[in-house]
């Protein structure tokens, strides 16, 4: 079973694929999808269509990405919020299950503290996948966070 985790943005977008095999995990790709140009419609189109090629390349079952952000600044919420819609739809018209995790609790599934900073976050998706170095972009980084969280919540 594959599964998509993404760190939904208007401008990036991170997105991980992890292969599950039993109690094991391994990343299979991750990485961003990079939308540029001044038009807000063209960026979330440029998000949406490098989300829906990923998913067609990979063929995840499940896609697991954060709930809705509340923050103090309303602007970035509704950015955040505009990204999230657009990684729905990709989800939806991909046939993909939704998932969706708080950050706290994306925090608590990688390192057992739902208050660990974002260092903390990125070493443990370093140990937990056995890859040679913390995944970069910090967007990617995230996205396995997320994926990995949805992983540690499966039935064993």
């Amino acid at each position: 079973m594959r599964i998509l985790g993404i760190d939904p943005g208007t401008r990036v977008c991170g997105y991980a694929v992890i292969e599950v095999n039993g109690p094991d995990a391994r990343a299979v790709d991750y990485g961003v999808v990079r939308a540029g140009g001044d038009s807000l419609a063209r960026r979330l189109q440029a998000v949406h269509d490098g989300l829906r090629t990923i998913i067609d390349r990979f063929g995840p079952g499940v896609a697991a990405l954060e709930g809705a952000f509340f923050g103090k600044n309303a602007l970035s919420a509704l950015k955040i919020g505009e990204g999230r819609g657009v990684a729905l739809l990709a989800a939806a018209e991909g046939g993909l299950e939704v998932i969706e995790y708080a950050p706290a609790e994306v925090k608590k599934a990688v390192t057992g503290n739902g208050r660990a900073q974002k260092g903390q976050v990125q070493q443990m998706v370093r140990v937990l996948l056995n890859l040679p170095e913390i995944p970069q972009p910090e967007d990617a980084a995230d996205a396995l966070a997320i994926a990995l969280c949805h992983f540690h919540r499966l039935p064993r």
